[in-house]
C-alpha cells in the first residue's frame, strides 16, 4: 500500500471521534509535498483560516444553540453545510457569513432538518478519506490543490484547477464508495497559471561525474499513463452539480 494512501487509511481507524469536517494531519514527506501543492499564496491560506473562524465565532453567538454549521473557506469563498431547524435560520445564517470581513462569496448549503448524528458523521468522514485517497493515488493530480467536504454523503469539492483537473477531480469523486452527490465548488484557471502556482524545484548541485565503465544499463520502468485510472470500488457515477464561482478579488 502506497504510504499517503496507508496513512489516510490508518486514520479511518479512528473515524467514530472524529466528526464529518474534522482535519486530517499527514505525517512526513507526504503532508510536506501536499502543503507545497496548494495553489492559495500563504497570505491566502491564513486568510482564508480567519474567515473560517471569524464566521464560526459569529453564528454562534448570533443563531440559537439547536443547530449544526460547518464553515470552509477558500480563496475567500466560503461554504456553510450542516443542518439549521427552520428556513428563518438558514436565510439568517447566510446573512451573517456575508457580513465576514473580505469574504468574496457565499455557498449555503444548509438543510433545514433535525441534526446529524455522529453515525452520519463519522460516514462523511470515511467518504472524506476515500476521495481524498483517491486523489492522492491518482498520479496526475495534486491531491492538495482541492478541498473536499462531506455532508450528509455530499461532497463538496473547493479549489483551484485547471479544466481537465476538474473534470478528473469531479470524476474521481463521483465514482467514490459511499458519495450521494459532488458538488463542485472549484475555480478554474489557466495552465499558464498552475505553472506559476507550483512550486520550483531546488537548482542540482553542480558536482564532477564520472561513467563507470563496468556499469549494466538497466532497462527504465513502463511511463505511467498521463489519465491512469485510479482504483476504486466499482459504482454508478454520483450526480454532479456545479456552481458558478464568483471572482474573489
Amino acid at each position: 500500500m502506497k504510504p499517503a494512501r496507508a496513512a489516510l487509511v490508518c486514520i479511518a481507524s479512528a473515524l467514530p471521534f472524529l466528526s464529518a469536517c474534522a482535519p486530517i494531519v499527514l505525517g512526513g514527506a507526504a503532508l510536506t509535498g501536499m502543503v507545497a501543492s496548494d495553489r492559495r499564496t500563504s497570505g491566502s491560506q491564513l486568510e482564508d483560516q480567519g474567515i473560517e473562524m471569524r464566521a464560526s465565532a459569529r453564528l454562534r453567538e448570533q443563531l440559537p444553540e439547536r443547530n449544526h454549521i460547518n464553515t470552509n473557506s477558500y480563496n475567500r469563498r466560503l461554504l456553510l453545510t450542516g443542518e439549521v431547524p427552520t428556513e428563518a435560520q438558514r436565510q439568517q445564517a447566510e446573512r451573517i457569513a456575508q457580513g465576514v470581513e473580505n469574504v468574496a462569496q457565499v455557498y449555503n448549503e444548509l438543510a433545514v432538518m433535525p441534526n446529524s448524528g455522529i453515525s452520519n458523521r463519522s460516514s462523511d468522514t470515511l467518504v472524506t478519506t476515500r476521495v481524498k485517497s483517491a486523489l492522492v493515488d491518482a498520479k496526475d493530480l495534486y491531491a492538495n490543490s482541492v478541498v473536499v467536504t462531506t455532508e450528509r454523503s455530499v461532497v463538496y469539492l473547493m479549489g483551484r484547477v485547471t479544466q481537465r483537473e476538474s473534470a478528473r477531480i469531479v470524476d474521481i469523486a463521483a465514482t467514490t464508495k459511499g458519495v450521494f452527490k459532488v458538488v463542485n465548488l472549484m475555480e478554474i484557471i489557466s495552465e499558464e497559471e498552475k505553472a506559476r502556482s507550483l512550486p520550483q524545484p531546488p537548482a542540482p548541485a553542480k558536482t564532477a561525474f564520472t561513467p563507470d565503465p563496468n556499469a549494466v544499463s538497466k532497462p527504465m520502468p513502463p511511463a505511467v499513463p498521463y489519465n491512469a485510472p485510479v482504483q476504486r470500488d466499482t459504482q454508478a457515477p454520483a450526480p454532479v452539480e456545479t456552481r458558478p464561482v464568483a471572482p474573489a478579488y
